[in-house]
């Protein structure tokens, strides 16, 4: 799988703690693999190819499945990953 990052992405990103950006690299690495990995827990959203993987128990990223393209779009606390706040 290629990966691609929105702004949002790299900029949420960066002001994580270094132990979130670890558990985010660990995985990306499984997403990169087989975005239906199990410990993913993947989920589809309401877009056509939306869809978000949890990070740990608060916290999620989300992207966009463009044919053999992710593209890295949120990642952070549940609600605001989703938009909701």
């Amino acid at each position: 799988m290629i990966f691609s990052t929105t702004v949002t992405f790299r900029k949420l990103y960066k002001k994580l703690s270094k132990i979130l950006q670890n558990k985010v690299d660990k995985q990306l690495n499984y997403l990169s693999k087989d975005y239906r990995h199990p410990s993913l827990h993947t989920k589809k959203m309401g877009g056509e190819n939306r869809w978000e993987i949890r990070i740990d128990k608060h916290k999620r990223l989300t992207f966009e499945k463009v044919n053999e393209e992710i593209i890295l779009r949120t990642v952070g606390p549940h609600d605001v990953g989703l938009g909701k706040k």
